[in-house]
């Protein structure tokens, strides 16, 4: 056993110092960013927010919208090659802002394969709760070998021997994130986790030095943590319950007195692991909980909200482009980031 006694940083933690900036309005920030890849010899550009590969909010209904705006969604990996091949005939426009998600048993990479096949999709998004096991990295192996061509985003993971273990082993894209998530209780089952804003830090500093990018993914409850993300050195940030409870997500609007909710859960809930596995392995806890989230209508309006609340950050520090953000941040420790006096029981997260 020992002990780092080095601080560790959430986004709570830290704000963004302004500076001088010539920048007149933030309709002259360039959101839309040009990568290329470690391995997929291939260029992309877009808007690089994803939304999370959960079933509510992977949906093909929310990546018809967010594709209009250049963003991404990670579809969750329970859709059917059946549903891949209707997104390709009516929105073929979308597949090139949407990863199909896998996991790593032998049929979840027959499935993969026979997607790509039938629809020439170009991201694979290979998700697990722990990507430290040897499992995880030879299957990023067997995918890369298999797919030479794909961009392949894999994870989660939080520190950056890890990070640079992925990249090396075919990840173009490494996933940082554990347990920050706001229907993720694996920090409370396990006492596993890492702070999101160091783990972002940490992570791409070790990606980036080996020409591999990083997607942050949880813990942002706002769009000036989606900023911060940005600003940490993340490549892409991927959301769950910020896009949560809208009308293109997963699942019925349900009444309770007098206001409208929909569903949402973790995808290593119980909720999620009966509906999609049966039930939960004797073997293993459940490591995600169910809420209720105040419905939301259209998910367009809050996907402008985000845009609008990052191009806000970028003209605070003088950053034209979301590529300047990170080179134009100085982050300043604090002890409270909100004044929530007439919001008291505001809980984040």
């Amino acid at each position: 056993m020992r002990i780092e006694e080095d601080i560790k940083l959430d986004f709570k933690d830290v704000l963004i110092r302004p500076k001088r900036s010539t920048l007149r309005s933030r309709s002259e920030v360039e959101l839309v960013r040009e990568f290329k890849f470690p391995h997929a010899n291939k260029v992309w550009q877009g808007v690089p927010m994803i939304a999370a590969n959960m079933d509510h909010t992977g949906t093909f209904e929310v990546a018809k919208v967010l594709a209009k705006h250049q963003m991404m969604t990670a579809i969750d990996k329970f859709r059917t090659v059946e549903d891949w091949e209707m997104m390709k005939q009516h929105h073929p426009e979308a597949l090139n802002f949407a990863f199909v998600s896998s996991g790593t048993r032998d049929d979840d990479f027959n499935k993969l394969a026979d997607v790509l096949r039938k629809t020439g999709a170009e991201f694979i998004c290979l998700d697990v709760a722990n990507g430290y096991s040897q499992h995880f990295v030879d299957f990023v192996k067997r995918t890369r070998d298999a797919f030479p061509d794909k961009i392949i985003m894999a994870g989660n993971v939080v520190t950056g021997e890890m990070t640079e273990e992925l990249i090396l082993s075919g990840a173009d894209i490494v996933k940082a994130g554990i347990g920050p998530g706001s229907v993720c209780t694996t920090r409370k089952k396990t006492g596993v986790g890492y702070p999101q804003l160091s783990a972002v830090i940490e992570c791409a500093d070790a990606a980036h030095g080996l020409k591999g990018l990083v997607c942050s993914d949880g813990g942002c409850t706002v769009p000036g943590d989606v900023s911060k993300a940005f600003a940490a050195g993340a490549d892409f940030v991927m959301l769950g319950g910020m896009f949560a409870g809208h009308d293109e997500c997963l699942g019925e609007v349900i009444e309770e007195n007098g206001q409208r909710f929909k569903r949402f859960y973790g995808m290593s809930s119980a909720e999620a692991m009966t509906k999609h596995r049966g039930g939960v392995a004797e073997y293993r806890a459940s490591e995600g909980k169910s809420v209720n989230v105040p419905y939301r209508g259209p998910i367009e309006e809050t996907v402008l909200d985000i845009l609008g609340g990052v191009r806000s950050t970028c003209t605070y520090v003088g950053a034209s482009s979301l590529k300047e953000l990170s080179k134009r941040t100085t982050f300043v420790r604090v002890s409270q980031q909100l004044n929530e006096v007439f919001n008291p029981h505001h809980v984040s997260g």
